[in-house]
């Protein structure tokens, strides 16, 4: 039987290959469904396998079946990366199987995490003031934060939002038993203050950077509405916070340091692994009535307020050394320069679709996406969205902006270069001929 050591480095040696070669991989999966489960046995092994089976399995059935979000060439949704020390930051994180139930059952889980968050506030420009605490994605975020909302108004049972806001808000809603009401948005898909009606709601989702076309809600209009109302204020910024890691782009996050929560998503354009959603509120007492559940057999003399007190999980796992490991490595001058190289990517992007005729611009682009498309029909850009990514040289996505079909082009990859962007560009271009 192999030892954890060989075994780790035979690991080891094939993330470090997957990601060298992740560029050269179809980006989307070319599979159909039930392929790869039609690929591997019904019933579990009856016998120990050693672990190398476990990767020639991985290279020879599942990898097919990967869409390769670490591809420089990966531009739908919203790109990510698992850079070099989340990766290795993730195996510490198994390997010390940490359980965040209490602060003393690990001291380091929660104090770190409370570190790392407050380290994170202080890189995107949010004052002091701010708790934080690390959810796996946006949509618990948001989820928690309606939670406190509903708590504090029980006789408000409506949810204001844009129309544009992320689906995340529909589920939460629906999960909470809340009336979810959209809001028009202008030209340029932005909430429409004016029309805000807040009287009976016990809640605002405010987003900067949304999903289809990143835009930028006027949260200090929304604030002010707010703040004569009571509403509760939650800013989704899972996508864009990162970028108010730049001073010169911080002037898009006006007004959201009046929010009573915000989210970002680390795990979205700072290159932590997937999950890590960063969650701060002004209120954190407030979170602590809505959620805090100390069960006899939890009850303890120590002088520390528990995560599991101002969030819904009981467990947590060591998510805080990830972010942390991340934060080092790069530091603010490294993610800086990482999220200021998309950017110009994305503003390049878009001054060739601008000088390309029968193309263009559909949205205004304010971070690292850029939402474009082809002249003629919907139907037309919806094939051609399909040909670009069934040629597995570049994945793309889409919207509906202005109930017209848009495409998207998103860069986040720390991976990605120029000449991954004029690939696509090329495809792009040589796909629409083909049609």
């Amino acid at each position: 039987m192999s030892s954890f050591r060989d075994d780790g480095a035979l690991a080891l040696d094939w993330v470090a290959s997957y990601l060298e070669r992740a560029g050269e991989l179809p980006v989307l999966s070319q599979v159909e469904p039930g392929q790869i489960r039609a690929a591997l046995p019904a019933s579990p092994p009856e016998e120990p396998e050693p672990f190398e089976a476990v990767l020639r399995d991985l290279d020879d059935v599942l990898l097919p079946g990967v869409t390769h979000w670490q591809s420089p060439r990966f531009f739908a949704y919203f790109a990510t990366t698992g850079s070099e020390p989340g990766i290795l930051a993730e195996l510490l994180i198994a390997g010390l199987n940490q359980v965040g139930i209490l602060w003393r059952s690990s001291p380091a889980l929660q104090e770190l995490e409370e570190l790392t968050l407050d380290w994170l506030r202080q890189l995107v420009g949010l004052p002091a003031g701010f708790h934080g605490h690390i959810e796996d994605t946006a949509s618990t975020g948001v989820l928690a934060s309606l939670a406190v909302a509903r708590m504090l108004h029980p006789d408000r049972r409506v949810v204001v939002c844009s129309e544009h806001v992320h689906s995340l808000a529909d589920k939460a809603a629906r999960l909470l038993e809340l009336e979810l009401r959209k809001v028009p948005v202008d030209d340029q898909f932005r909430l429409r203050p004016e029309l805000l009606e807040l009287n009976d709601a016990c809640a605002v989702v405010a987003t900067i950077g949304t999903t289809g076309a990143a835009a930028i809600d006027p949260v200090p209009a929304i604030a002010d509405r707010c703040q004569t109302t009571g509403a509760w204020l939650h800013v989704d910024a899972a996508y864009a916070g990162a970028a108010a890691v730049c001073p010169e782009l911080r002037h898009h996050f006006a007004g959201w340091d009046r929010a009573d929560s915000i989210t970002v998503n680390p795990h979205k354009w700072l290159g932590v692994p997937m999950d890590c959603s960063a969650l701060w509120t002004r209120r954190p007492e407030d979170f602590r009535r809505a959620f805090s559940l100390v069960p006899e057999f939890l009850q303890s003399s120590d002088d520390a307020v528990n995560l599991s007190e101002v969030s819904i999980p009981l467990g947590r796992r060591f998510r805080a050394l990830k972010l942390w490991a991340v934060l080092r490595c790069y530091g603010r001058a490294g993610l800086q320069e990482r999220i200021r190289e998309h950017v110009r990517l994305a503003a390049l992007f878009e001054e060739w679709v601008r000088g390309e005729p029968a193309w263009e611009i559909v949205a205004p682009r304010h971070f690292s996406l850029v939402c474009f498309r082809r002249e003629g029909s919907d139907a037309e850009n919806e094939r051609l969205l399909e040909r670009v990514n069934d040629s597995g040289e570049v994945f793309i996505s889409h919207a509906r902006l202005g109930d017209r079909y848009a495409l998207r082009l998103a860069v986040g990859n720390f991976r990605t270069s120029e000449d991954d962007v004029r690939t696509a560009w090329d495809v792009l271009r040589r796909e629409a001929s083909a049609l």
